[in-house]
């Protein structure tokens, strides 16, 4: 196996910390030189393994910028406690490759980056609505194939999609913000299965239906469905937001896939376990007027045999925060976090993370998961 290679940044740095991949963008860097950081940045392109990210942390590591493909389990986080680690930073939303339980039985803040990738996720998830509705993979590959010679009117008819039914599983900020694209931008109804009631997207349909009504068209259905087996028979799309928890993996299996309509649509832009892809697979071949729009995997970079074989279904790897903004902003969350655990700094965790995104940022860390568990000042500013 190669040796991972590391490049170091401001080496006089008074606290060491790892970055086990390189980043895009800048700033976070200088986040950290300003921290007086001594910054270690992993040069390779793929995700290291517990062996090599042990080894990196050696005896002596504050802190640490991870990847959500690490598994930061037991064994790895009481290594980084005993190299002196402070505060872990996950470089995603999501954490479910943190044994969270672990890290705060250590005292280890765990960070994350949420909201500067809201807008880009849901985008995805609008994109992969259509892709999968419209056929999009599929005649795409049926025109490089120089198979199209005609138009046609019975050529590769989708299903159209307004005023239909989106059903939403999981609307927090991502879900929320798919939903009312889809209701905005396309006049479909709106059902959403979560933990809680969401006043905030309901009250905004209810804005937008009365422009509806005032230009005399019907308005929006948005309602919480009491059960996802409620959710899942009426919706022409529906589209998976919910974090990956052991309540949620396997969420949409054989049983619960047969309850959709034939011909729905099933978009997944959160994590893929949260869908059974072997059951999914089976429900595809079983159901040709059913689609999927895939950007995540049960065991990626892995996919199920024969998924990739379906015409019905697209798929695309992992990307529904791949913008630039997105990107560059969720390494300025990861830093920022690192940096400001380091500098004993209070915690942000509020829903509105721009003010970090700014040149003069608050002096605060913008998001740890289990501050409140570990006792941490939350900031009041």
């Amino acid at each position: 196996m190669t040796e991972q290679k590391w490049q170091v940044h401001n080496p006089q740095g008074k606290q060491r910390v790892i970055v086990t991949q390189n980043l895009p963008g800048e700033r976070w860097l200088t986040i950290l030189g300003q921290a007086q950081c001594r910054v270690e940045v992993g040069r390779g392109t793929h995700n290291l393994s517990s062996r090599a990210i042990k080894t990196a942390l050696g005896t002596r590591c504050h802190g640490v910028i991870g990847q959500l493909g690490e598994v930061w389990d037991k064994d790895l986080l009481t290594a980084l406690k005993a190299a002196g680690g402070r505060v872990l930073s996950n470089y995603a939303v999501g954490y479910n490759n943190v044994d969270l339980a672990e890290a705060t039985r250590l005292g280890i803040p765990l960070g994350n980056t949420p909201g500067v990738l809201t807008a880009a996720t849901a985008e995805m998830a609008v994109a992969l609505t259509f892709a999968a509705a419209r056929r999009i993979g599929e005649s795409e590959r049926y025109i490089r194939a120089g198979r199209f010679s005609a138009w046609r009117m019975d050529l590769m008819l989708g299903k159209l999609l307004s005023r239909k039914t989106v059903g939403i599983v999981g609307a927090g900020r991502i879900g929320s913000a798919y939903a009312l694209m889809m209701a905005q931008g396309h006049l479909m109804d709106v059902v959403y299965f979560s933990r809680s009631a969401k006043p905030s997207l309901e009250a905004r349909v209810a804005a937008f239906n009365r422009y509806l009504t005032s230009h005399g068209e019907r308005p929006l259905v948005c309602r919480r469905a009491a059960a996802l087996d409620e959710l899942l028979p009426v919706a022409d799309v529906v589209s998976i937001h919910a974090p990956l928890t052991d309540a949620t993996r396997h969420l949409l299996d054989a049983r619960r896939l047969a309850l959709m309509k034939p011909g729905a649509v099933l978009v997944n832009t959160s994590r893929g376990p949260v869908i059974h892809e072997e059951a999914l697979v089976a429900h595809c071949r079983a159901n040709p007027g059913f689609r999927a729009g895939l950007d995540v995997f049960e065991n990626e970079p892995a996919l199920a045999p024969g998924l990739a074989d379906l015409e019905n279904v697209v798929i695309v790897p992992h990307i529904g925060s791949a913008t630039r903004y997105s990107r560059e902003g969720m390494a300025v969350l990861a830093a920022a976090n690192l940096a400001a655990v380091l500098q004993g700094y209070p915690v942000w965790n509020r829903a509105d993370i721009t003010p970090f995104l700014e040149e003069q940022m608050p002096r605060a860390a913008p998001s740890i998961v289990n501050a409140e568990d570990l006792g941490l000042d939350i900031c009041d500013l």
